[in-house]
């Protein structure tokens, strides 16, 4: 007899119905869940939060503020229902009773308390867990187990959640819940606990709930006060950065870029927009190069090389990544960096006139991309002809030295010091010797092993390559 396959659930909760008193300086009086974080609403994070995960349904439940929440709520899309607790004032508790009706005939459900903000990933393992279960933080700062719910924890299972609890552990404000938690949830509020808290308490009476540790790289904030909203942002800021990133990337260019997309956020600025932005500066940092203007070129090719974080950035931060928005990007990197070889070979010329200007640089930007478009595909043909592996996560050092961010670095670094032929050479000698090193590398490479079908590290989980960010 084959063992009992365990339940993953299909469905979440997402209580989003209280008003936060304690957040009022920065919510103005408004619903907590309205609250935005990376230009997002709290309310529209969790519920792309659990869409993320792999949940194909969810279930927001609504109180203070009804109208405005339950819109926020429906712009991440997808399956969203929404229902209104009367008694939301009572505690989240009364707020998870008001989803029965909406769950009825469900298996195992995923409650996430709408306050809360997760690192992409977080959830995947409470979610396969198998069972009833809660994440819990083993670690917390001092600060958050001062404010949380403490959950003691005994041979792996939470038994209790109480703030009087003197346990190092505290809930994240995610569950997975069986449907008798709502009989669970009446019995603790005939007893005058309308809390989500005593609910789970008297479950874990009848019902092993097992404790699920959050994953040391991935991190969660309760959003209470404005200073627990500070640290929100960020640590969302910082999770823009790529583990591929070039050392100029990480140590200049994704400092500064992530601040600009935090800034941009609120206004959902298209991220086919701010590329063609970051286009146009290129574009006019080739121009000033091509007319000598040392320092305004400089200026403007790094300018351009750290706005072309932001449009990636954007596009993961409001999940607006695509096939298309990677194609644009290509193409108009592309684009540039044939412009700004062009803007320096002019610079070298002995004074062209602005139309001939104009015309090898239009020229240079269309027709390197044909050419890149063109070797782009037969080198995806021989990859798979070869079976040459991929190249995840960190870049060797090798080709970090050769990727864009330090290449327009090095650029600029000679422009501004009025040397168009050391920028020249800078250019081209990252360029290739980033090809060559690709090269040696493959050759050098072991021969692939056999294919295998390999669970990803987390349900859910992002790939390290960003669709804005390609080449």
């Amino acid at each position: 007899m084959s063992a009992k396959r365990p339940s993953v659930p299909r469905s979440g909760v997402v209580l989003a119905a209280g008003r936060s008193e304690r957040l009022s300086k920065a919510t103005g009086g408004r619903s907590k869940a309205l609250t935005h974080l990376g230009g997002v609403p709290l309310v529209e994070r969790a519920v792309r939060s659990l869409f993320a995960a792999g949940l194909q349904r969810v279930v927001v439940v609504v109180g203070y503020q009804t109208e405005e929440v339950s819109v926020a709520a429906r712009l991440a899309g997808g399956d969203v229902e929404v229902v209104r607790a009367e008694t939301w004032e009572l505690g989240n508790g009364s707020s998870l009773a008001a989803a029965l009706p909406a769950m009825s005939g469900e298996g195992p459900f995923v409650v996430l308390c709408g306050d809360h903000a997760f690192a992409d990933g977080a959830l995947a393992q409470l979610i396969g867990a198998g069972g009833p279960a809660v994440l819990v933080d083993p670690s917390p700062t001092p600060e958050a187990w001062a404010e949380g719910m403490r959950v003691r924890i005994e041979e792996g299972s939470a038994v209790a959640f109480r703030k009087d609890l003197d346990e190092p552990a505290i809930d994240c404000g995610a569950f997975v819940l069986p449907s008798s938690v709502f009989s669970a949830q009446r019995e603790a509020a005939s007893g005058g606990d309308h809390s989500l808290a005593g609910a789970v308490t008297t479950l874990a009476g009848r019902e092993r709930i097992r404790a699920v540790p959050l994953a040391a790289d991935r991190w969660w904030q309760d959003i209470d006060t404005p200073h627990d909203l500070r640290v929100a942002r960020t640590l969302v800021r910082r999770s823009l950065i790529k583990d591929s990133d070039g050392p100029v990337s990480r140590h200049l260019n994704r400092p500064i870029s992530t601040r600009i997309t935090m800034t941009l956020a609120p206004l959902r600025v298209a991220p086919n927009l701010l590329s063609l932005l970051t286009f146009l500066v290129g574009l006019w940092a080739a121009w000033s190069l091509s007319a000598s203007r040392a320092l305004v070129g400089g200026l403007f090719v790094q300018a351009a090389s750290v706005l072309d974080g932001v449009d990636g950035e954007t596009a993961r931060l409001h999940d607006r990544t695509s096939r298309w928005g990677a194609f644009v990007d290509d193409v108009l990197d592309r684009m540039v960096d044939a412009a700004i070889v062009a803007g320096l070979w002019l610079w070298v010329w002995d004074d062209p006139s602005r139309k001939f200007r104009v015309m090898i640089i239009a020229t240079s930007a269309v027709g390197w991309v044909g050419i890149h478009l063109a070797g782009k595909k037969a080198l995806a043909r021989a990859h798979r002809a070869l079976a040459l592996p991929g190249l995840a996560g960190r870049r060797p050092f090798g080709m970090l030295l050769g990727s864009r961010d330090v290449r327009l670095f090095l650029v600029a670094g000679a422009a501004v010091l009025d040397q168009p032929w050391l920028a020249l050479a800078a250019f081209g000698v990252s360029y290739f010797g980033s090809f060559l090193w690709r090269i040696l590398t493959y050759r050098r490479r072991p021969a692939p092993a056999p294919a295998a079908v390999a669970a990803p590290h987390h349900v859910g989980e992002a790939t390290h390559g960003d669709l804005y960010e390609v080449g």
